[in-house]
Parts: structure tokens; sequence; C-alpha cells
């Protein structure tokens, strides 16, 4: 009896050990075989994307101005709805979009930040009206109009032309265009 004794305080521990190791065991093993079973399948198909969060897209806004300028702007957006994002360019008409880029476009009704603080209306050597960046000696052209009979000119006008004349708003700058408009050759 002295001998079983001795094996039962050894058995105790022992049996705990295993039990718990079977436990650890089995728990893992059906805890893996759960999750794997239940993990959502994502289905791939060719015409639709899976969600995985959200997207972010570079965005190219186009604002084409009266007097020829264009500026685009670039940034980069977080659509989270593309609900929210749509409507938040409602006023931009789109131009191209694929998953990484989407640009948009808008005319504005008005004359370019660059013309009203450095454009100058002159003539080029052929005598057509154009809008300078700079003075008309400088020769860096925004934009063209027609050409101008300069042989009918009063010479204030075409004094005028030569200095250059300013572009500081669109007000100016229809008023220009009316002013010589008498004067283009068709």
């Amino acid at each position: 009896m002295g001998l079983f004794r001795v094996k039962s305080t050894w058995l105790f521990p022992l049996l705990v050990v295993l039990l718990g190791a079977c436990y650890v065991f089995l728990f893992h093993t059906y805890e893996g075989k759960f999750k794997a079973n239940n993990t959502p399948q994502v289905q791939k198909s060719d015409e639709a994307y899976p969600v995985t969060g959200p997207l972010t897209v570079e965005v190219h806004l186009q604002r084409n101005f009266l007097d020829g300028e264009r500026s685009v702007d670039v940034i980069y957006e977080t659509i989270w709805s593309m609900e929210d994002f749509w409507s938040s360019y409602e006023d931009w008409q789109l131009v191209d979009q694929n998953l990484e880029r989407v640009i948009f476009e808008q005319k504005v009704d008005d004359i370019s930040p660059l013309s009203k603080v450095n454009g100058y209306f002159g003539l080029t050597e052929d005598g057509i009206l154009t809008i300078f960046n700079g003075s008309p000696v400088q020769s860096e052209i925004i934009q063209s109009f027609y050409q101008v009979d300069v042989k009918k000119l009063e010479s204030s006008l075409i004094q005028k032309l030569e200095q250059g004349i300013p572009v500081r708003s669109k007000q100016n700058y229809k008023a220009v265009l009316n002013q010589y408009k008498p004067y283009a050759i068709n």
C-alpha cells in the first residue's frame, strides 16, 4: 500500500498536466477550424471590386478661364462614401476616371489670376491682338485673339497697345476686346 500512495502523489499532478495539454490542444484546433469555416468568402468577379475600406484617389481639378488659361490643382482625397464624393463635385464636369485618378473640369466665367496680376494686351509683330505675360515686348503669349488692321487704328490706340494695356478684371478684358473688334481683319 505504501507503494500505491507514492504513485498516487505523482499520478494526480501528471493527470492534471495531461488533461491541461489535451484541453489546450483541442481548444486551439477547434478554434482554428471555427475561424476557417466562418470567415466570409469574397467572390472575385470581373465586374466588381471587393470593398476593402476607404479608397484614396488623385483628383485633378482643371479650371478653364475666359482668357484661355488653364489651372490644374491636384489633391488626394480619401473616399468613404461614393455618394458624398460625387456630391462634393456636382459643380464640376467629369473628364476621365479610373481606380487611381479622377479628372474634373470647370469653366470659370472670369479671367485667370495670372492675367489679373501680369497680363497685358498688345499686338504681335503680325498685328494679332494678344494677351502677354508681362509687357508686350517680353513676348510670352497667354492668348491670341484676332488680327487687327493697324492701318485703320488711331495712333493713340496703337500707342496703348505698344505700351501694353493691363488686364485687371473681366470687365476690362471684355472692354478691350470690344474696343478693338471693329478693327479685326476677317
